[in-house]
This record gives C-alpha cells, sequence and structure tokens, in this order.
C-alpha cells in the first residue's frame, strides 16, 4: 500500500540512483530497500526502475510517478504546517472589505507591507458599497471592513472602532442650468434632476442610496469614477465624499452647490468579526492603527 514513507524512499533512490546509496541515506539495508521498491512497483504494476550492474535509473513510468509523488509529500508537509499553524488559530486567508467611499490608493501598502510579514496567508480584497460592507462581515464573506458606514449588525461578535465623519459635497456641472443659481437650492429645483447614486453592493440587507429625493429618477453606477464623468458631463447631480470631490471644485471642473437640506455627515468605523480572530487578523488591526490615524490614512 503506497504511504508517505514509501514515496520517500522512492524518491530517495530516484535522487541517488541506487538501492545501496539509498540505504545509507535511509540507515537501512540494500535488500530491504530493493524489497520496498518492488512491493511499490508490484501494487502498481508498473517498473520504476531499471536494474543495472551497480546502479538503478528510472523509466518513463518512474519519471512521471517521482514527479507526482514530489509533488505530494510537498503537500502533505504543508498539510502537517499548516495544521500545526490552524491549531493555533491560524488561517489560510484574510479577507479586507472596503468601501467605496475610501481612498482605494492606501490598500497597495497594506498589500505590500502583509505580504513582507506573512508567507502563509492570502489577502482577499473586496470593494463593497454602502450595507454591501455589513453584508460580507455578516455572511462571513470579509473579515474585516475599512470604512463601514451607519448601523453594525447585531446578532454577531463584532467590534468597531471610530474613523471619524465623511463629509459630502454636492457638485453639478459647470454647465449645468443650476449653475448660475447662487443661493441654497430647494427640493423642488433638484427634483427635475438625475440623482447620481452608486450601487449598493448589498444582496439581502435592504439597499441604500448616495443621496435620492421622493419622486426624482436615479442614475445609478457602479463606482466614483463614473460618478464623476457623469457629473462633468451635467448627466446628473448629486453627492461624492469631499475628499473625492476636492481636487474636481478646486481646478474648476465640478462646482459645489449648498441645499435648503444638506446631507448630514456619515459617522464611518472600522469593524470586524471577533470570531473569526487571527495572528493576520490582529496584525492588520494593530497596522491600521487608532481613529486618527484610520481618518488620516483613508480619508484625507
Amino acid at each position: 500500500m503506497l504511504s508517505e514513507q514509501s514515496l520517500q524512499l522512492i524518491d530517495m533512490v530516484a535522487r541517488v540512483g541506487s538501492f545501496t546509496a539509498a540505504a545509507n541515506k535511509l540507515h537501512k539495508v540494500p535488500s530491504a530497500v530493493s524489497y520496498a521498491v518492488k512491493q511499490v512497483e508490484d501494487e502498481l504494476g508498473s517498473t520504476l526502475f531499471e536494474r543495472h550492474h551497480r546502479s538503478v535509473s528510472l523509466t518513463p513510468a518512474g519519471e512521471y510517478f517521482v514527479k507526482q509523488a514530489r509533488v505530494i509529500l510537498t503537500n502533505m508537509e504543508s498539510m502537517k504546517d499548516d495544521t500545526k499553524r490552524v491549531a493555533n488559530g491560524w488561517q489560510p486567508t484574510l479577507s479586507i472589505a472596503l468601501d467605496n467611499i475610501v481612498r482605494a490608493d492606501k490598500i497597495s501598502v497594506l498589500i505590500a507591507d502583509f505580504y513582507r510579514h506573512f508567507t502563509n496567508v492570502e489577502l482577499i480584497i473586496r470593494i463593497e458599497v454602502f450595507n454591501g460592507v455589513w453584508e460580507s462581515i455578516a455572511n462571513g464573506r470579509s473579515d474585516i471592513a475599512i470604512g463601514a458606514t451607519t448601523a453594525i449588525p447585531v446578532g454577531g461578535d463584532y467590534h468597531f472602532r471610530d474613523m471619524g465623519e465623511i463629509e459630502w459635497a454636492f457638485l453639478i456641472s459647470k454647465r449645468h442650468p443650476l449653475a448660475e443659481i447662487d443661493r441654497p437650492l430647494t427640493d423642488d429645483e433638484l427634483r427635475q434632476y438625475p440623482s447620481i447614486c452608486l450601487e449598493d453592493t448589498s444582496r439581502e440587507i435592504p439597499k441604500r442610496m448616495t443621496w435620492l429625493l421622493e419622486n426624482q429618477r436615479r442614475l445609478v453606477v457602479p463606482d466614483w469614477i463614473r460618478a464623476i464623468n457623469c457629473f462633468r458631463e451635467g448627466l446628473g447631480i448629486g453627492y461624492m465624499p469631499m475628499h473625492f470631490a476636492e481636487p474636481f471644485i478646486r481646478s474648476g471642473a465640478l462646482l459645489s452647490k449648498e441645499l435648503e437640506r444638506p446631507k448630514a455627515p456619515s459617522p464611518c468605523c472600522l469593524a470586524w468579526n471577533g470570531a473569526n480572530m487571527s495572528p493576520a487578523m490582529a496584525w492588520v488591526l494593530d497596522y491600521l492603527g487608532d481613529s486618527e490615524k484610520l481618518h488620516n490614512d483613508w480619508f484625507l
């Protein structure tokens, strides 16, 4: 019967090219090595080694067998090591959900530092929008959420760290019909134009909108890049996080307007599922830092 020991023995014979040399390496007598090889060959119904006077060489079948055996042996060692690490709290992957309101450019630095620190954990990055962030935590798709807004789900071991508030800018194209109005805009003036909204990525939790008036049409886009294009073309109006909008306002590409009923700042947080705590998660939570660092890194 094939076993780890028999695969190791075949591998050793293939490496040294001799039953006698393999026996010396394995602290066995040559006859025991020869007998063990013959048992494997009989079980396979194939000759693995050509026997010469003082050496052996692999047959084509033997070359294939040894190649596969080495893969199996490597995987078996990895399985043993991973099992020990799992017993000590290790997880093979860590999934981080980013709300689309945070600065995604910061994630590249986090990824680079994470992979330098962990050689045996895969990092999975997901981009979610609004309630899709909480849903990914609640259903186990993600372990950590950066930039989660509004309410924390109930019924789980959820923890959070304040990230401060997101300030919003109400934007229109510089050529928009509302551009010449120099006072806070009313709902009735706004309602006739489509509201540019990001698509909430939640599937089960009720979806949220960026901003929408009663009886106002939506223009739903997948991300802020597409939203900026729509704003610039005058296809709609709406809110965008100030840290994304500010460069376009400063350059004059977009106009920021005051509303009679402005959108309130949105509290944000770093959230995680404590039930999935692992060394990798603990490292990331420490790496991300306190509330002030989180706000400066991801919103400024």
